[in-house]
Parts: structure tokens; C-alpha cells; sequence
């Protein structure tokens, strides 16, 4: 049956430590069956789901060990834990993706200034990335924090159809802090055009000539 090769770890009792137990480390003397497409079963002897198990060329994977009978499933062991290894490696690379970029603002800033600032926020959350803003106070601007707090959301305002505040105004010595995210969908699209783009390039890196 696929899957009985392996052995998974184990603690100093015997029993696994990372992995569900399979196949024939079950044992108990009766299990609630679980069919590969979730179909309910029913309570049946391990022996009977076992030769259930055998005869679709399937493993009997324990789902809930806690249970009473313990809940098994049929399912393709191997193939499983590929697709849940494949699943946590692209969740890991989509959150490495995201990068938090920075942009600073005066208190006193004119529009034009403002303007600029501005347009670089909406260039940075279109590219799925996350903008940490801070506001400078100088001299006795620190006494006028809500002056700081205003602009922050006139600014969150101006770019809320690119972005959502994620970590609200709070002062921080001299400045004042706010974090700006791309909306999920926006972030999730972005975020998978970057890493088409990346994987091209790097085939074009390995088939580019020696220099």
C-alpha cells in the first residue's frame, strides 16, 4: 500500500510526534470510516478498513485520534503531504514578498510636496507592498500631535482605494507612525505577478551566456 514505507518520528513512547498514524499503527479495535471523497462510512473494525484500504490501493490515514472511535479517512498518504508541503512553500514565498517600504512627510509640507509623496504611496501599494508613513515633528510642532494625526488621514483618505490603514497614528518620540496595506486582492494578485516575473528572470539568468 503506498505511503507504508515511511516511518515517521517518533517520541520515546512510540507513538508519532509530527505525523497521523497510518495503516497498520492503528490500533484500535473499531474506527469511523471516512471515504476518499468524504463520504461518511460509518463505524466499521480496523480490520474491515484496512481491507477497504487495501483493496483501492489507499492509505487509512487517523484524522482524529481524539475521537471516540477514532475518525479515519482513505486518502493517498504520499500525495497528500505533497500537496500540503507545496501549499505551506508558496504561503512562505507569498509572505516573503511582502516588503514594507517608507515615507517620511513634514508636518509643514506643501501641496506640491504632498502631491509627489503622495503618488509614490499609491506607486508602492499598486506593487502589493506595504508603506509604513512617518510624520517628523521639529521644535514645537511635538505640542500639535493631532496636527500629525490629521495628515496621516488626509493622506489615508487619498490612497483608500489602493490601501487600508493596518496599524493606526501613534506617536513615537518625534514622530508620528502609520502603516498602510494594499487591499487583499490587490496584494494577492501583485504578489503573484512578482513571482512570474522573478521566476522568468531567473530562467533568463540561467540560459543568459557566461559573461
Amino acid at each position: 500500500m503506498p505511503g507504508t514505507g515511511a516511518t515517521p518520528p517518533r517520541s520515546s513512547r512510540g507513538e508519532a510526534i509530527t505525523e497521523p498514524r497510518i495503516n497498520d499503527r492503528i490500533r484500535v479495535p473499531e474506527v469511523r470510516l471516512v471515504g476518499p471523497e468524504g463520504e461518511q462510512v460509518g463505524i466499521v473494525p480496523i480490520g474491515e478498513a484496512l481491507r477497504l484500504a487495501q483493496d483501492s490501493e489507499l492509505d487509512l490515514v487517523e484524522v482524529a485520534p481524539m475521537a471516540r472511535p477514532p475518525v479515519v479517512k482513505l486518502m493517498d498518504y504520499g500525495k497528500f503531504k505533497y500537496e500540503a508541503a507545496q501549499k505551506a512553500r508558496e504561503a512562505r514565498r507569498n509572505q516573503a514578498l511582502t516588503v514594507i517600504k517608507e515615507m517620511r512627510l513634514r508636518l509643514k509640507i506643501d501641496p506640491h510636496d504632498y502631491e509627489t509623496k503622495k503618488g509614490h504611496v499609491e506607486r508602492f501599494l499598486r506593487g502589493g507592498d506595504k508603506v509604513k508613513i512617518t510624520v517628523m515633528f521639529r521644535g514645537r510642532e511635538q505640542s500639535r500631535p493631532e496636527m500629525g494625526y490629521k495628515l496621516l488621514q488626509r493622506l489615508a483618505g487619498d490612497v483608500s482605494e489602493l490601501g487600508v490603514v493596518e496599524s493606526n497614528p501613534k506617536q513615537d518620540g518625534r514622530n508620528m507612525v502609520m502603516v498602510i496595506a494594499p487591499h487583499r486582492n490587490q496584494a494577492a494578485t501583485d504578489d503573484a505577478r512578482r513571482s512570474a516575473k522573478a521566476e522568468k528572470q531567473a530562467a533568463s539568468g540561467e540560459q543568459a551566456p557566461p559573461a
